[in-house]
């Protein structure tokens, strides 16, 4: 295989079988985009294609994290990117590939977690020196490559990064942190009036959007660069992955924490629209708590970085 820029290939750091969920899970990618482009009605959705599959973030690195005492463990961190702009719409194309790589690592306390774009979006990005494509293509691991052509009969790569100005990005972070932190804060705010007025579903919605909303300002203020989800497991992975000071705030050690979480997660959609999603006032009261505390963990992350 030849890789494009600098980019490596082998997954020797990891133990053997790392590398083979790794293996699966890019087996299960392609299998279930393949199969939503063979069985497209229209030709331009037939010629849909998966360019490359990168492996970045803790596993890329080798600073992969398993702590079974605090149940925390790095996710699989992948980037998919992909040979036009409507093959990226997860609900679309990518949802089944969710569900089977979840049941795949249902024994496996890492799992995947995985972004898509277009290779113009990527190149773009590395063109400006944006952090976070900038790194995934310096230190990520190429998992898999199709070579694209022009009509010409040219390759497209991924091209060479490119420094970033930065005054520019630090003038921007800083936008981003006061804008999402301040919604961060209103959201919580918003929970706890709903929690006074008895209003329970929509209090937990506003803590989701709370959640959310300070795991984007963290990426955000970082990175430049949050990915377009509602899903604030993908997120708590993403920022725990870079901030190891975040990881305690949602306990995973005992089996009530995680249920929790997840009725947290769940909120977006379902205390809005589900008649059968309940939550009490003390389970509210304790995602208030570790919402509040994340966003003041955040906050502090955010304003070291500034500072530096």
């Amino acid at each position: 295989m030849t890789a494009d820029f600098h980019m490596k290939t082998d997954l020797d750091h990891l133990p053997l079988r790392k590398r083979r969920v790794l293996e699966q899970v890019v087996d299960i990618l392609l299998e279930d985009f393949n199969e939503k482009i063979t069985t497209a009605t229209s030709e331009r959705r037939k010629r849909g294609r998966v360019l490359k599959i990168i492996l970045f973030g803790s596993h890329a690195r080798g600073d992969w994290v398993e702590d079974r005492t605090s149940g925390y463990f790095s996710d699989y961190d992948l980037l998919i990117i992909v040979n036009g702009k409507e093959f990226t719409d997860v609900a679309t194309y990518w949802t089944a590939a969710e569900d089977r790589l979840l049941l795949l690592c249902k024994g496996e306390s890492s799992v995947p977690q995985f972004i898509v774009h277009t290779l113009d979006e990527v190149n773009s990005q590395l063109k400006v020196g944006q952090y976070f494509f900038s790194d995934i293509v310096t230190d990520g691991i190429l998992l898999h490559e199709l070579r694209e052509k022009t009509p010409s009969g040219k390759v497209r790569r991924l091209v060479k990064p490119m420094p970033p100005d930065e005054a520019t990005a630090k003038k921007i972070a800083q936008e981003y942190y006061e804008l999402w932190s301040k919604r961060a804060n209103d959201a919580v705010f918003m929970a706890r009036a709903a929690i006074s007025g008895n209003k329970y579903n929509e209090a937990a919605f506003n803590l989701h959007q709370a959640t959310e909303r300070a795991y984007n300002a963290y990426l955000l203020t970082h990175t430049l660069y949050s990915p377009a989800t509602h899903n604030i497991k993908t997120l708590r992975s993403r920022c725990e992955d870079m901030e190891p000071s975040l990881r305690p705030i949602w306990p995973r050690d005992t089996r009530q924490s995680r249920r929790h979480f997840e009725l947290l997660k769940k909120a977006y959609v379902e205390a809005r629209y589900s008649k059968h999603y309940k939550i009490t006032a003390e389970e509210l009261e304790w995602l208030s708590e570790r919402v509040e505390a994340l966003i003041e963990a955040v906050d502090l992350a955010c304003e070291g970085f500034l500072r530096g």
